[in-house]
């Protein structure tokens, strides 16, 4: 199915009206009735979720952080722990689901600290793997902020080896990224993970 040059992937109306018809057609070769009433509504209520967990896509770290950034001069660690996530694995589109702990060291400035769990949520709502989501966190934080180093750590479960393939249920993937003092000096590391154990 080639991509109709006219759709505007920027107008939201747009966008439903091009998912909805496309999606009827995915439930009728599952061989489902979508006139059915369960299923009636399901295309555009599928539209609206998908373009909801896609928005990252359409929203930049430079707008969400906005004029989040002040001057300090505070050189100790920050974290924000325990942000909650939630991504769709590029592989099956499944859910995977958990939490970011994410820590800086500033230099001359520091950021909003809601800015952060908008920053993590900007690459989370795109298709996704996990490896990807932690670094492009962490680079958007060194690009903004300039700091003396980022880490990032997520923590997640992934329902396409939860309900799917492998099946199961009780694992959980952690993936990090250091970035400058974080990378070079093990004690800071260390006090990091610590810190959000």
């Amino acid at each position: 199915m080639t991509m109709d040059p006219k759709f505007n992937k920027t107008d939201p109306a747009e966008m439903l009206d091009y998912i909805q018809p496309r999606f009827r057609e995915i439930l009728a070769a599952l061989e489902e009735d979508p006139t059915r009433e369960g299923l009636l509504d399901t295309p555009k209520r599928f539209a609206k979720s998908i373009q909801f967990l896609t928005s990252g896509y359409r929203t930049c770290v430079d707008t969400v952080v906005g004029k989040g950034i002040f001057a300090a001069e505070s050189s100790e660690m920050v974290i924000v722990k325990d942000i909650e996530l939630y991504s769709l694995c590029e592989h099956h589109m499944l859910p995977f689901f958990g939490k970011a702990h994410v820590a800086y060291i500033p230099n001359k400035k520091i950021i909003g600290l809601s800015k952060i769990p908008r920053i993590v949520d900007v690459f989370a709502r795109r298709l996704q793997v996990q490896e990807r989501l932690t670094a492009q966190v962490a680079d958007a934080l060194m690009e903004v902020l300039q700091p003396l180093g980022v880490a990032v750590v997520i923590e997640a479960c992934h329902f396409c080896m939860m309900m799917r393939g492998v099946e199961k249920q009780n694992s959980k993937t952690i993936t990090s990224a250091m970035r400058g003092d974080f990378f070079t000096d093990p004690t800071t590391r260390k006090e990091f993970l610590t810190l959000i154990k």
